[in-house]
């Protein structure tokens, strides 16, 4: 077996597919744990707040029993809005710790919206080690030299995790009254397609960040790397619900499309989980969410990190996914 591996390992020098991957990673998303009785959703889905928290424990388990992984990925809104307020801060602690008994790595977070009801970003981006600059959400990192990973902040102009009279929350207020007639804010009622995005619980990149992900592309172009990208919210009409996209995914996708490197875009928030490829050939892949479990069941999986392609392998309720990568010039 071992002489097998080595052939292979010759063989996709010359560009064939290898049966070893690069790396492997491990992945959950949307945990959203309380200490609150079960409840539903607003479309009446039943939500396991307490049970969630089990999810993550099975899967960081998990992960350390592999002992392959390089890191884990954290695809946001670690603790639910409707954990009581004077808990927020030692929920949110709990939930890293359980995170952070996973030996294989770091653990990389993403802010979801669930995470800035809790906390605001000045308390919250230290507690989920985000390294940031004025309150940003956004880095990239490159686990080995061929794949660079790139870390959106989706409520970057967003009407929460800002202060009120914040220019980003000011921005995203004026984005919303002019998107969106409702009184409830969060409610897409009446609005069409796509445009039921524009709800308050959704957000956008800002001016800098877009300038920031164009320089890490261009960058990230030069040194021949494969790009993942990873937000919060969806950035695909194909791979999610309307009401769950990022704001201004169109505008992000026509960025990436300029590119050749990105070949995956990952991504939580929408539970039910959905993937598509779009027209210029990049998988987008949206998680089942840990917090829709009901007990006994779990919604947590790695992916396996090839020349050609990434392999996501779920458990339970979360879908197995084989990603092929296609040419593009």
């Amino acid at each position: 077996m071992k002489g097998h591996v080595e052939i292979n390992a010759m063989v996709s020098s010359r560009g064939l597919t290898t049966t070893q991957p690069l790396f492997s990673f491990g992945l959950i998303s949307d945990v959203q744990y309380a200490d609150i009785p079960d409840g539903r959703s607003f479309l009446g889905v039943p939500r396991y707040y307490r049970h969630s928290i089990l999810v993550l424990q099975r899967a960081v388990k998990e992960w350390n029993t592999h002992q392959k992984h390089m890191f884990v990925i954290n695809f946001g809104d670690i603790v639910d809005g409707f954990c009581p307020k004077d808990q927020s801060l030692g929920t949110v602690q709990k939930v890293v710790d359980e995170f952070e008994k996973f030996k294989g790595g770091p653990v990389y977070h993403m802010i979801g919206n669930h995470c800035l009801y809790n906390l605001p970003r000045s308390q919250l981006l230290p507690l989920l080690k985000i390294r940031s600059l004025d309150g940003r959400a956004y880095y990239d990192f490159s686990p080995v030299p061929e794949y660079r990973f790139v870390v959106l902040d989706a409520y970057d102009i967003s009407a929460i995790g800002w202060p009120q009279d914040h220019p980003k929350t000011l921005e995203a207020m004026k984005i919303l009254r002019e998107k969106n007639p409702n009184e409830n804010m969060n409610s897409p009622d009446n609005l069409v397609g796509p445009e039921r995005r524009f709800v308050m619980f959704n957000g956008g990149l800002g001016k800098e960040q877009m300038e920031w992900l164009d320089g890490v592309l261009l960058d990230a172009t030069i040194l021949n790397q494969k790009v993942i990208v990873c937000c919060h919210l969806p950035l695909d009409t194909g791979a999610a619900n309307l009401d769950t996209l990022l704001w201004n995914y169109d505008e992000v996708m026509n960025l990436i499309h300029r590119y050749n490197c990105v070949k995956a875009c990952l991504a939580g928030h929408d539970h039910i989980g959905g993937y598509s490829i779009d027209s210029h050939g990049i998988h987008h892949r949206v998680f089942e969410a840990a917090l829709e479990c009901p007990p006994g069941t779990s919604a947590f999986g790695y992916i396996e990190v090839y020349d050609d392609r990434i392999s996501l392998i779920g458990t339970d309720r979360l879908e197995s996914t084989d990603m092929h990568f296609s040419p593009r010039s």
